[in-house]
């Protein structure tokens, strides 16, 4: 893990990308101690930002995501997560955060 480059927090960000569909699914935060723990239980682990707490996907909602393999990109500052869910992904019961395409309407500040 000491290849990767965290931010100044100490977080890098991981995109989650369905195994089966190769759909994108959500895009969240790790630091080391997630990455650990979503290694050991192969289960994702994120790094919540605003309780600055970690976070077990799925914990509260049932909805986890299972790991299948993790990838790093080429300047080690991101990381891809392949994972099969075992329910929606997204809070509001979507089955990805991306669900709202933008558009002309979406203001830009």
């Amino acid at each position: 893990m000491s290849n990767l480059n965290f931010n100044e927090k100490g977080l890098i960000p991981a995109i989650v990308q369905d195994d089966k569909t190769g759909e994108v699914l959500m895009l969240g935060y790790m630091n080391a101690e997630s990455i650990r723990r979503t290694r050991a239980t192969k289960e994702v682990w994120f790094f919540s930002r605003a309780r600055q707490e970690l976070w077990h996907k799925g914990a509260t909602s049932g909805n986890k995501l299972l790991v299948r393999s993790m990838w790093v990109d080429c300047e080690n500052n991101s990381i891809l997560v392949k994972a099969h869910p075992t329910g929606p992904t997204c809070h509001t019961g979507h089955k990805t955060c991306f669900f709202r395409e933008l558009d002309k309407a979406d203001e830009v500040k």
